[in-house]
């Protein structure tokens, strides 16, 4: 199954968002992912539901892929799955009932997905897997963007993968965290389904569409 390329709108440019976002899916890739920040989970703050609504015109076919790094994210399901989100991810850390979390999600029409910190253990899915779409694993910390790879806790990738085989689950394994031409290989070998990758692409010193290129190039098509 192919790789799938998740372009991180935290790294754009903002002053030239819905153009980068464009750029991006030109090369013929369909998810865009949108981190939400608080100020309160995480030490930093971002977008909001609007950023969605206002590019959905703008990217009519486009994946959108929203990893909610909030407390209490289920107040924000519903703004987001309104705004057009399709998959809506939260963190077990920020929710007191994370069965009913994933259920809401679903609910409102999203794919429902679990991100993991790097010290979160995968073991707590097993406890949620039949309301699981995806789980995000973080290979840094989360709250901003550009920082150190940590290999322990890109360990939980094969994890997941064996994990899925052993219960028949279909959770997507996705990963956020300094993904580029020297980490995604790795990830997708060890069963990676979705790559997350914000400096990478936007930062790139050719171009958007560069950056890409040069993840498909050792990912593959």
């Amino acid at each position: 199954m192919a790789i799938e390329l998740a372009p991180s709108l935290l790294a754009a440019d903002h002053a030239r968002f819905g153009q980068q976002a464009q750029e991006a899916l030109a090369t013929g890739e369909t998810w865009l992912h949108v981190d939400v920040m608080d100020g309160r989970f995480v030490p930093n703050l971002s977008f909001g539901a609007e950023v969605v609504r206002a590019l959905r015109p703008l990217c009519p076919a486009a994946f959108f892929d929203v990893h909610l790094m909030v407390v209490e994210p289920e107040r924000y399901i519903e703004p987001f799955a309104a705004a057009g989100a399709h998959a809506i991810t939260v963190h077990q850390e920020a929710t007191a009932h994370l069965q009913r979390t994933l259920a809401a999600i679903r609910e409102a029409g999203c794919l429902a997905g679990v991100a993991l910190n790097p010290a979160t253990s995968p073991e707590i899915l097993r406890y949620v897997l039949e309301d699981l779409d995806l789980v995000l694993v973080m290979t840094v910390n989360p709250g901003f963007g550009g920082q150190a790879f940590l290999p322990i806790a890109a360990r939980k990738v094969g994890e997941l993968a064996r994990l899925r085989a052993e219960t028949g689950a279909t959770f997507k394994i996705s990963v956020d965290g300094s993904v580029n031409v020297k980490t995604a290989p790795g990830l997708a070998r060890d069963g990676a389904d979705v790559l997350v990758a914000g400096s990478a692409v936007f930062n790139h010193a050719a171009g958007v569409a560069a950056g890409i290129a040069a993840l498909r190039e050792v990912v593959g098509p």
